[in-house]
């Protein structure tokens, strides 16, 4: 029975020998594997350039005028009887644009004009009297009161004469300026009454653009005013066209709302611009302040409102790898920002993919200049 026990238990000894062997032999093949290379990306750099001072371009906005811009209405108050001209339409100096209803100063003109028929009469009729009264004084058959009289009628008449003059002379202005006529060659850019209508003192009727120069009244700081003088060009921008312009005035005082000095602005003659037009003046400024120019791509979000660029180092291995450096953005341009911060003037940052990289990695600069400073 031993022998037997014995005998049947000799094929599970050989097949389990036969399991280890296979399983260490896998195990054996699984070790001498060779492990996967892990590629080096390649990076694009620049060194940086160390700078003294950057040109800060800067826009300070304001509007278009014609030198020759106004409300154009009555010295008088009336009723608008009839209107010749509309906006838009061109008009030259001296013609008429709209009258006022004249009747009652016809009426009152009409009056005058009687009354003033009547002191002349009375007047020739006291002067004749007075003629008389003369030679009759000198035989001595006036007397002295009644010369006197004769004399002071005259007077008296000559005075309400004069009276009826200056009220009937009056009364004609009155009619000329019932009359509304352009004050200068332009062109009529909006009307603001309608026909019928009894219009206020003063009250404009039309607006007149003149024909005369555009110019540009911008505000721009006091700083930046002192740093102007009259007569100096400057670039004005004006629906994307740049115009080389004339500083022809520098206000003397600063504006209490905007805190600004205006600036009017002679713009070339042969250009057309339209009144109420949003111009820019551009104007650039040094300013003294070290820093590095660089590609906005280079610079991703940091902490504490700081920016970060990667710079290529090379470690103690002797490989090119990525560090994080902290900087502060002075200026920026559409491409490019001005920095400085915990950078120097013999960094190499990468300029291209931040996104893909991390810091410590290894990395491969592409620029050939670059690798050979490493």
């Amino acid at each position: 029975m031993k022998t037997a026990a014995r005998s049947f238990n000799l094929p599970r000894t050989l097949f389990s020998l036969s399991a280890g062997i296979v399983l260490l032999s896998a195990c054996s093949k699984d070790e001498v594997q060779p492990t996967a290379q892990v590629a080096v990306p390649n990076v694009i750099t620049q060194p940086l350039s160390f700078n003294n001072s950057y040109q800060h371009q800067q826009r300070y906005t304001g509007t278009v005028r014609s030198a020759d811009t106004t409300g154009v209405g009555f010295e008088l108050a009336g009723k608008l009887s009839d209107i010749i001209v509309d906006s838009g339409d061109t008009v030259v100096k001296g013609q008429t644009l709209a009258m006022l209803n004249t009747q009652l100063l016809q009426a009152e003109q009409q009056q005058l004009n009687a009354s003033l028929l009547q002191t002349k009469a009375d007047l020739d009729l006291a002067q004749s009297n007075l003629a008389r009264s003369i030679e009759l004084k000198k035989q001595q058959y006036v007397s002295e009161q009644q010369f006197d009289e004769t004399q002071q009628q005259v007077a008296s008449l000559q005075a309400n004469q004069k009276r009826l003059e200056a009220s009937l002379y009056a009364t004609e202005l009155k009619l000329e300026k019932s009359v509304l006529v352009a004050p200068f060659d332009g062109t009529i850019s909006k009307r603001h009454h309608n026909l019928g209508e009894v219009i206020t003192l003063g009250s404009p009727v039309f607006t007149l653009i003149g024909n005369s120069q555009q110019q540009a009244y911008i505000g721009v700081p006091n700083t930046v005013a002192q740093t102007l003088s009259t007569n100096q060009q400057v670039n004005i921008l004006i629906d994307k066209t740049v115009y080389q312009g004339i500083v022809a005035g520098i206000s003397a005082e600063i504006d209490a709302v905007t805190r600004t000095v205006q600036l009017r602005i002679d713009l070339p003659s042969n250009q057309q611009v339209i009144n109420g037009e949003i111009a820019y003046l551009e104007y650039q400024q040094q300013i003294t302040d070290a820093g590095y120019w660089v590609p906005i791509s280079s610079l991703t979000d940091g902490v504490r409102g700081l920016w970060n660029v990667f710079v290529v180092t090379k470690s103690d291995d002797g490989l090119a790898r990525i560090e994080r450096r902290d900087v502060d953005i002075l200026y920026t341009t559409e491409q490019q920002a001005y920095i400085n911060g915990a950078i120097n003037k013999d960094d190499v940052i990468v300029t291209q993919g931040l996104h893909k990289l991390v810091v410590g990695q290894q990395v491969n600069p592409t620029s050939t200049a670059v690798a050979r400073s490493l």
